[in-house]
């Protein structure tokens, strides 16, 4: 069982004058105020930080994963709106991301943040769960499905990475996820929407404290070191799989999506959506949860067809 820990003890990253620590910190208490918890957990022996919202749904618990740079903040428009339709929803921030805070030991590998997501799965979700991952967070939601299926009923994949590219395509994707000026987040910043907000460019040169982190360092190493999942971790999955991929996307190559269309089981399903680009959470978070819960419905999870909620 986990043990959650007072959270307010970790209010140091919210009294911080640094502006992301005010604006993070402002998106979870707007949270809390709705309603949401936000808990600290200690899970495989990392203290790790979750929001989670009740819900009134029949489906199972969902569990949102972010990538690379990200955090649990990064789903804040769509956890009440999935929790009508499901029994739980939990975010959760990555060791050294969010509000979970790093490692005493220093940045974990992506090996060992996967051991924390299947220690969060098993010690605090305790149920099979319909798990979405965006992007590294994809990546790393395929693994757990594939090596721990225990702990994954469903599986969306949002805009997932770790598909194989050419040696071009890493150098390119590395270089620009290296956010060392200015100049550097707000060209970021522009690849990650279909149209990027106004306040998304404002706050962007607060991308370049994000991605200085050692834990968002770390597993940027790790990635580029791995290269791609093994396509027969793709070949075992048994969980029903809906890959989502925004039409709009601008910071990975095309060929991850060709390469996960190639090695995902055949009965997965593939959509290339209209106006996504690589966050549609945070730009298009009801459409989103429209094709999500109709992915859902049609895979049995609600008990209820939702062919009338789906966007076209």
């Amino acid at each position: 069982m986990s043990k959650v820990v007072d959270a307010a003890r970790h209010d140091s990253y919210l009294l911080s004058v640094d502006l992301l620590a005010t604006l993070q910190g402002y998106v979870r208490r707007r949270l809390v105020a709705a309603g949401v918890a936000s808990d600290l957990h200690l899970v495989g022996g990392h203290s790790i930080h979750a929001y989670r919202v009740t819900g009134t749904g029949a489906g199972p618990p969902v569990l949102l994963v972010h990538g690379l740079g990200g955090s649990a903040n990064g789903w804040a428009r769509i956890l009440r709106a999935l929790a009508r339709d499901f029994s739980a929803v939990y975010a959760v921030d990555l060791p050294g991301n969010g509000f979970s805070p790093l490692p005493a030991s220093g940045p974990l590998t992506l090996e060992e943040q996967l051991g924390v997501l299947h220690a969060f799965c098993h010690e605090v979700v305790q149920a099979p769960a319909f798990v979405v991952g965006n992007s590294l967070g994809g990546a790393l939601s395929v693994i757990l499905a594939a090596t721990h299926p225990e702990d994954v009923v469903a599986l969306a994949l949002v805009a997932p990475a770790g598909g194989e590219m050419t040696r071009e395509s890493l150098v390119e994707l590395m270089r620009i996820l290296d956010v060392r000026t200015t100049r550097d987040a707000v060209r970021l910043t522009r690849r990650l929407f279909h149209r990027a907000p106004l306040v998304a460019i404002l706050f962007a040169p607060e991308l370049k404290k994000m991605h200085a982190t050692a834990a968002v360092r770390a597993l940027r190493t790790h990635a580029q070191e791995r290269h791609h999942i093994p396509p027969e971790i793709l070949a075992g999955l048994r969980a029903p799989t809906l890959l989502l991929w925004g039409a709009s996307e601008k910071l990975l190559p095309r060929e991850q999506l060709e390469w996960y269309r190639a090695h995902l089981p055949s009965g997965a399903r593939i959509e290339v959506v209209k106006g996504f680009g690589h966050v549609p959470q945070m730009e298009r978070p009801r459409e989103l949860v429209q094709r999500l819960r109709a992915f859902a419905a049609e895979t049995g999870l609600l008990g209820v067809p939702a062919a009338h909620d789906a966007a076209h």
